[in-house]
């Protein structure tokens, strides 16, 4: 492919240019080409390259055809050369059949019916030419005009003066009831009729389980680390935003005021700082581009992917919930001990990775970034006004929003847990200054309304529960996409066609009459005309 001078570059990225256009173009081609597949389907493999370099990309995917391979291609405009190196054609137009055959009998074919190909002239433009029925306007336009009567070419005026309907009609009825199309017809029935060997299915990877989990991680892994928008500039955004937190709340105290400003803290930490890792969707969604175009090759599974995703993001998501943790939990000074830092970091870190796993899920049910990001923030809204924070968890509607919202909304959980973590063991001044202290455990239950029922490891292993089950579902919903994606398509092709029999062609000339549908004329030749608008 051509690609031996770009080795050793970059593919690149949304702020790293990396290789050129051609040259990521060549190499998806070279990804496909390397698993060896039987059949190898291409979409106009040569767009966007020059000459030469769709020459040699054409003739590599010639020599890979001679080793038993098949390979179907639409192709954009070839020139003659690259053109020559095809074996088989299929020229449509307007979903119907015009030729299917050798490519060397195309010419005789078109100039039987009566459209030879001029002399030096690429015969894939004449094809063309001769079924694009886009362009019957213009061509009507321009019959006026100096240009297109300087043309002597006897085969060029003839097509001039028909309309591509009309040539498309001649060529369509040439190859029904040519032997071409007969062949084909043969073809056909010989495949339904006759048993044909079965291709024994077999594993679309050769690597074992965790060869594909480890080549996974270091691969995701890699991708994380260049991609700056992926994590790193997450992580100074953590930094500077906690900074911030610290700052505001600096030394925040034990006095009876700051209950509330430990609580509001708390409450921000563990909602608006989590809300901001939504900022990791975009290149999430792009990852699942490729995971959908390599699943469909049989590479690797889902539960792979899944698995190999969360073991190449934990080291930036520690590295997020450590550097954020460290500095608001020191610069508030938060409950000291080494155990209620760690678990405070902990509790971030399992945050963090709630929301990630919500924000897959969202990934794999509205794979567009726009509608996939209004709908993450929405949820993850809806789960910051059930937390505990904006209203107290008893004061909470029991139907639906307590039960079960409040239940599964990992913020609820985590915040108990920090509050837990914060106020447990510490006396706060009262009001007045002649009554007794209050204890952390009396303001948890009376003012905040956290029950004291169960330990705070357990509000912790609450949100790991839902972590696990947002990966779950993620694992789930992939898997029924799979199965019920090849339902939907054949559902909507057979609605689709269904549709278009009964629908009248655009192309067909109305019925009635109409100023709209004069004959057009060109400029040069309207002088003298009445106008159709009067």
């Amino acid at each position: 492919m051509g690609l031996e001078e770009c080795a050793d570059h970059l593919i690149g990225n949304w702020h790293l240019r990396g290789i050129s256009g051609g040259e990521k173009k060549r190499l998806s081609i070279a990804l496909e080409i390397i698993t060896q597949p039987r059949l190898l389907f291409l979409d106009e493999p040569t767009s966007g390259l020059d000459s030469a370099s769709a020459f040699f990309v054409v003739q590599a995917l010639k020599n890979v055809a001679r080793s038993g391979r098949t390979i179907i291609s639409s192709i954009h405009q070839p020139s003659s050369e690259v053109f020559s190196l095809f074996d088989d054609l299929l020229l449509l137009s307007n979903g119907e059949t015009i030729y299917f055959g050798e490519v060397e009998s195309a010419l005789e074919f078109f100039a039987e019916a009566g459209f030879p190909c001029p002399r030096k002239r690429n015969p894939s433009d004449h094809f063309l030419r001769c079924v694009n029925s886009d362009f019957d306007d213009v061509n009507n336009t321009l019959m006026g005009s100096q240009r297109m009567r300087d043309i002597n070419d006897a085969s060029d005026r003839k097509i001039i003066n028909l309309t591509t309907a009309e040539i498309r009609a001649r060529l369509l009825m040439k190859y029904r009831n040519s032997k071409l199309a007969a062949r084909v017809k043969a073809r056909i029935k010989e495949f339904s009729t006759t048993e044909v060997p079965v291709f024994e299915k077999t594993r679309g990877s050769q690597a074992t389980w965790f060869k594909q989990l480890s080549t996974l991680t270091k691969r995701s892994f890699t991708n994380m680390s260049r991609d700056f928008g992926y994590y790193w500039l997450r992580i100074i955004v953590f930094i500077t935003v906690s900074t911030c937190v610290g700052s505001v709340f600096h030394n925040v105290g034990s006095n009876y005021h700051a209950i509330l400003a430990r609580g509001a803290c708390g409450g921000f930490i563990s909602g608006f700082m989590t809300f901001m890792t939504i900022g990791g969707f975009p290149s999430f969604i792009e990852e699942m581009k490729v995971f959908y175009k390599e699943r469909l090759n049989g590479h690797y599974g889902v539960g792979v992917f899944i698995l190999s995703n969360f073991l190449s993001s934990f080291p930036f998501l520690t590295a997020i919930s450590l550097s954020s943790a460290s500095i608001t939990y020191f610069m508030v000074k938060f409950h000291p001990g080494i155990f209620h830092f760690v678990y405070a970091a902990l509790d971030l870190l399992l945050s963090i990775a709630v929301i990630e796993s919500c924000m897959m899920v969202v990934a794999a049910v509205v794979p567009n970034f726009m509608m996939g990001v209004i709908l993450g923030a929405g949820l993850i809204g809806i789960m910051m006004a059930t937390a505990g924070f904006f209203r107290l968890l008893p004061e909470l509607p029991k139907i639906f929003w307590t039960y079960p919202v409040s239940y599964i909304n990992y913020m609820s959980w985590a915040l108990q847990g920090a509050y837990k973590n914060d106020m447990i063991g510490i006396e706060f001044d009262s009001l007045y200054p002649d009554q007794p202290k209050l204890k952390g455990e009396e303001v948890l239950t009376s003012m905040i309304g956290i029950t004291l029922d169960h330990s705070k490891w357990w509000d912790l292993a609450a949100v790991a529960a839902i972590l696990v089950a947002y990966r779950l579902l993620f694992f789930f919903i992939l898997k029924l996409k799979e199965r019920a994606m090849p339902i939907f398509k054949t559902y909507y092709a057979k609605r689709t066609l269904h549709n278009l029999k009964q629908r009248p062609s655009f192309r067909k000339t109305p019925p009635f009459s109409s100023k709209r549908h004069y004959t057009v004329h060109s400029l040069s030749s309207q002088e003298g005309l009445n106008s159709p608008l009067n």
